[in-house]
């Protein structure tokens, strides 16, 4: 045998042992990273408005979170670590508000920006004032919205009636018709927009004399932020608000689950 074979034999006997160890070692990596989970486990899991939708609804709710997915770009701004899960869970808020209404996307929508922490209303994660978890941007962020990750992630892990996602959609559903009034023109009836005034006024009047303590009193600032706070309230724990406050779950029952005229 020439010394050249015999190197040539050592070489793939070598190549081959290697071979077997990251073989090996690939297989316990794979068992300690969990493989990303499909739309229909995420949503199974951590979306209770999913949970309740009959099947045939499911499969619904899949197929228009796979659309808004393919629609709607998600960035992450300064390395926010965001997941597939994560966009599951931001297009998952974004269907919520609008799944009573078959043909209707978010047409002021084309970019959400998901920043890795709170931050400041000029969009910034640094210096004082970092109090903005979710934001619908306007003037050169027009169509454009941000979220902090912590606060998407604790919107569906947390059993609360809190759920920023959902809020910052719910603005954009009321910008809908021109103005993030707190008047969601787009989806109330015609003769439930007075009553919705007068009922939304006489709450806001109560939460800032702090005669209504189980709605979050941020809903008090203004009109756009009572209908945005109301209806995480109505999603999130829709029996617990049918009881506490039977008139405004009923009026807002009316508003996003209207069917017999949105084919």
């Amino acid at each position: 045998m020439s010394y050249q074979l015999l190197i040539l034999l050592l070489a793939v006997v070598i190549g081959l042992y290697l071979f077997r160890i990251y073989r090996k070692a690939a297989k316990v990596d794979q068992k300690l990273i969990p493989e990303e989970e499909t739309t229909e486990q995420v949503l199974a899991k951590q979306v209770p408005f999913y949970q309740k939708l009959s099947a045939p609804e499911q499969q619904v709710f899949e197929e228009r979170v796979q659309l808004f997915l393919h629609k709607i770009k998600i960035t992450p701004i300064n390395n926010a670590a965001v997941t597939m899960q994560d966009r599951v869970l931001i297009a998952a808020a974004g269907i919520i508000p609008l799944f009573r209404f078959k043909n209707w996307m978010y047409n002021n929508l084309n970019e959400v920006l998901v920043y890795p922490d709170r931050f400041n209303k000029d969009y910034e994660l640094e210096g004082n004032e970092r109090d903005v978890v979710g934001m619908v941007g306007d003037g050169a962020m027009h169509r454009t919205m941000i979220l902090s990750l912590p606060y998407l992630r604790a919107g569906f892990a947390n059993d609360t009636d809190s759920n920023t996602a959902i809020h910052e959609f719910v603005h954009l559903l009321d910008k809908s018709d021109g103005a993030t009034d707190g008047i969601p023109e787009a989806i109330l009836q015609d003769d439930n927009v007075k009553p919705w005034i007068s009922l939304m006024h006489e709450y806001i009047k109560e939460i800032r004399q702090h005669d209504i303590t189980d709605i979050n009193p941020y809903g008090a600032t203004n009109e756009a932020e009572f209908f945005a706070v109301v209806s995480e309230y109505f999603f999130q724990q829709p029996e617990r608000l049918q009881e506490h406050h039977p008139e405004l779950y009923t009026l807002l029952n009316a508003a996003f689950n209207r069917t017999a005229d949105t084919e």
